[in-house]
Formats: structure tokens, sequence, C-alpha cells
């Protein structure tokens, strides 16, 4: 019969680090950063806190380890061998994507930005740069322009969602925005008038990814 020692070892190993991160982003899934205890961990996985704290110092620590891998798993399964472009697009609407999955995200990497995932980010983005023909004393400011535009973005999008119960339809709330749009001064705002009536059908994605393209082809228009 195993000694005690010898099942807490054996315990250990098979409780990799990669599979307590997974764990640990489900739990942030569903409950976000106030469900995610050593205990409700420990409890999900059938171990001590012990075990946990073999692989993960803290909590901070799980935190930065669980969004390096969501970033990671964007950064190198979107873009693959597309166009530079085309994979800055991908890169984008995937960092877009998972803070829209997972809100958490979009905190931690405001929260902290010198995480691994950052320059996963900017890798992937400011990588494709000088394939595009930017010159290298532009890459950083235009890799800075994309970066911040999409987490950003993303992250007000990913805070507009939460600001509504699930199932909320999403159409009648944004009707109701550009009701109250439409009753504005229209000698004030003209504009605000004009674009009124496309507030209820517009499609997050696909305006984010009209903002890439705005900014990419600053980034490539001639230079004088």
């Amino acid at each position: 019969m195993a000694s005690r020692a010898e099942r807490a070892d054996r315990r250990t190993d098979a409780l990799s680090k990669e599979r307590i991160v997974e764990t640990a982003i489900e739990i942030l899934d569903a409950g976000g950063e106030g469900a995610l205890t050593f205990r409700a961990l420990a409890a999900r996985l059938a171990t001590g806190s012990g075990a946990i704290y073999w692989h993960v110092a803290n909590k901070d620590d799980l935190l930065t380890a669980a969004t390096n891998d969501v970033i990671a798993r964007v950064v190198t399964e979107t873009a693959g061998d597309a166009h530079p472009r085309e994979a800055i697009r991908a890169v984008a609407l995937g960092v877009f994507d998972a803070i829209d999955a997972h809100p958490w995200v979009g905190a931690q990497l405001s929260r902290a930005p010198w995480l691994v995932a950052m320059p996963q980010i900017f890798e992937g983005m400011g990588g494709r740069l000088q394939a595009l023909g930017v010159p290298e004393r532009a890459q950083f400011d235009a890799t800075l322009a994309l970066v911040s535009y999409t987490l950003g973005v993303a992250g007000q999008n990913a805070a507009n969602a939460r600001l509504h119960a699930p199932g909320t339809d999403r159409t009648a709330v944004l009707g109701a925005a550009a009701a109250q749009w439409a009753q504005l001064d229209p000698a004030r705002y003209p504009f605000v008038h004009r674009v009124a009536a496309q507030l209820p059908e517009h499609d997050d994605r696909e305006q984010f990814l009209a903002g890439i393209d705005l900014i990419l082809a600053g980034i490539q228009a001639p230079r004088h």
C-alpha cells in the first residue's frame, strides 16, 4: 500500500499548472474575479490548496497565467500564414473576441500592462508591419495605435455587455438609445440625428474591424 507521502506526490504530479489554469479560467468566466479563490479552485479540482500552491504562488500569479494563456491562444491560432494585413486584422479580432468571452482578461491587461500577454499582442500586430512597408521609425507608434484601439474598444464592448442581464434584447436596448438620440436638438446634433437609425442594427465586430481598417489605411498611406 502506498504511503501518504507517495499518494501526495502522485496527486501533485497529476495536477499540472495547465490544468489549474484551465480550471481557473472556467471559474473566472462563470463568476468573475471575485469567484476565483484557492478554496473554490481546490474544490473544483478535488485536491488540497497546498497542491495548487506547488504550481502558483498566489491569486495574482494565477490571474496572470490565465490571462497569458487566453492571449497566447489568440496570437498563435488566429493569424497563421495569412497576408500581414489580414494577420493583423485576425489578431485584433481575436483579442476583441477573447475579451468579449472573458471580460476579466481586459481588466487584467489594463491593470497590469507588463503581463507577458501584452508583448504577445504587440508582436502579433507590430511584427507584421515591416512586411507592409511601414518604416522602422514609425512601427512602434503604429503598433501602439492598433493595440490601444483594440483594447479600448474590446474593453468597452465587454463592459457594455455586462450592464444588462443575459438574454437581454440588444436591438431593443439600442433602439431605446437611438430614440433618445432622435429627441436631441437636430440643430445642435445634426450628425447624431443622421446616424441614430443605424445604432440598433449595427454589428459590433464589423464596426470594430472597420476601425482597424481605418488605422491600417493610415499606417500604409504615403508619407510626405
